[in-house]
C-alpha cells in the first residue's frame, strides 16, 4: 500500500478490516519495511526531525483548546501522514497502535521509527507517576526493525514511586543498549499542585537536574539520547550533558513565533541532533500542518537559522 496524501474513513476502514481479518500481516509487513538510508543521522544537517504521536495512549489527547484534538483517530493519522511526507521529515515516536496504523497506510517506507514504551502513568490520575512500562519492549522493537525506544522520566521528588519509574528506566535503556538501539530517556523534575495536576518544572536548574539524572541510567550510556523541553536558558542546559539532545517540542503555543525563535536558537548548540515534535506541529495555533512542518525542517536544514556551529 502507497501511502495517500490524505487519510479519509475509507483509509480508516481497510485498517480495521487488515486488523480483523489477517493481524499476521502487521509483522510481515514491519519485516519487509524499507529501512531508513541514513539511521539516526537524519536528513537535516546530520539531525533528525521525528514527529511525536504517542501521547493518546497516556490518556492526553488536548492540544491547545480542543480537550479532545488527538481523539478523533482519521483526524489524526491524516494530520501525522500529511507531516510525514514532507521533505526533511525522517520519521516517527508512537505506540503500537499509531506507528502500526501508519504502516499499514505505507507511511513508514524508509522512515525512522522510535517506539513509545511507558505509558503507565495515565494523564490526571493518582498513580500518575508510576509509569508503568505498557507500551513498546526492546524485544519487539528489535524484531520490528525500529531504530530505538523512548521512556517518559518524571522525577517527583514527594512521590516514592518515582524511584520504581527510575529502575524500570535504567532497565529499559540497558535492554535497548544490549542491542544496539537507541533509548530516548525524556526526563522532568515534576510535582502535584495544590489542584492535585502533575506539572512539569521548567526552570533551568531542574532541567538540568532532569538531564544528568537521566544521563547516568543503566550501566552504559553509550545508546542514551535525552529529549529536552526548551527553555530560557538553554545553553546552561545543554552543557550539563555529553548525550546527544533532542528538542521536545512541547505543547501548543499561543505565540507560534515566539516558539520558533526558541527553537532555532537551540538549534545552533552543537550537542542538540535534532527534534521530536507532536501537537505544537499537528495542530499548530495558525496556518496548516505543512506550514509548521516546513517552517521547522528550515531551522535545521545546511544555512538554515538553526545551523550547526562546529
Amino acid at each position: 500500500m502507497s501511502a495517500p496524501t490524505t487519510v479519509t474513513a475509507s483509509d480508516v476502514q481497510r485498517i480495521v478490516d487488515v486488523r480483523a481479518t489477517d493481524p499476521a500481516s502487521i509483522a510481515r509487513r514491519w519485516a519487509e519495511r524499507r529501512q531508513p538510508a541514513n539511521g539516526l543521522v537524519g536528513q537535516n544537517n546530520g539531525r533528525l526531525m521525528l514527529i511525536a504521536a504517542d501521547h493518546p495512549a497516556r490518556g492526553a489527547l488536548r492540544a491547545g483548546e480542543n480537550a479532545l484534538a488527538m481523539g478523533d483517530r482519521t483526524e489524526l493519522l491524516d494530520r501525522m501522514v500529511r507531516a510525514l511526507s514532507r521533505p526533511g521529515v525522517d520519521g516517527v515516536l508512537g505506540t503500537a497502535d499509531v506507528v502500526e496504523d501508519l504502516l499499514l497506510l505505507g507511511a513508514l517506507e524508509g522512515k525512522v521509527v522510535i517506539g513509545s514504551m511507558n505509558r503507565g502513568g495515565l494523564a490526571g490520575t493518582v498513580f500518575e507517576m508510576d509509569d508503568r512500562y505498557t507500551g513498546h519492549d526492546a524485544a519487539t522493537i528489535e524484531s520490528f526493525g525500529f531504530q530505538g525506544g523512548k521512556m517518559l522520566f518524571r522525577i517527583d521528588p514527594n512521590d516514592p514511586s518515582t524511584v520504581a519509574t527510575m529502575e524500570a528506566t535504567a532497565r529499559a535503556v540497558a535492554d535497548l543498549a544490549s542491542r544496539g538501539l537507541m533509548a530516548m530517556v525524556e526526563p522532568f523534575i515534576s510535582g502535584r499542585g495544590a489542584d492535585g495536576r502533575v506539572r512539569n518544572d521548567l526552570s533551568t536548574e531542574a532541567v538540568v537536574r532532569s538531564a544528568t539524572v537521566a544521563a547516568g541510567l543503566a550501566p552504559t550510556s553509550a545508546y542514551t539520547w535525552l529529549k529536552l523541553p526548551v527553555v530560557d536558558d538553554m545553553d546552561t542546559v545543554l552543557a550539563a550533558t555529553t548525550l546527544p539532545v533532542l528538542l521536545l517540542g512541547g505543547e501548543v503555543a499561543a505565540d507560534q513565533e515566539a516558539q520558533f525563535a526558541a527553537w532555532s536558537k537551540a538549534l545552533t548548540n552543537p550537542v542538540v541532533r535534532g527534534m521530536v515534535v507532536g501537537r505544537s506541529l499537528l495542530f499548530p495555533p495558525t496556518g496548516t500542518v505543512e506550514d509548521a512542518v516546513d517552517a521547522t525542517v528550515r531551522m535545521m536544514a545546511p544555512g538554515g537559522l538553526g545551523e550547526m556551529t562546529a
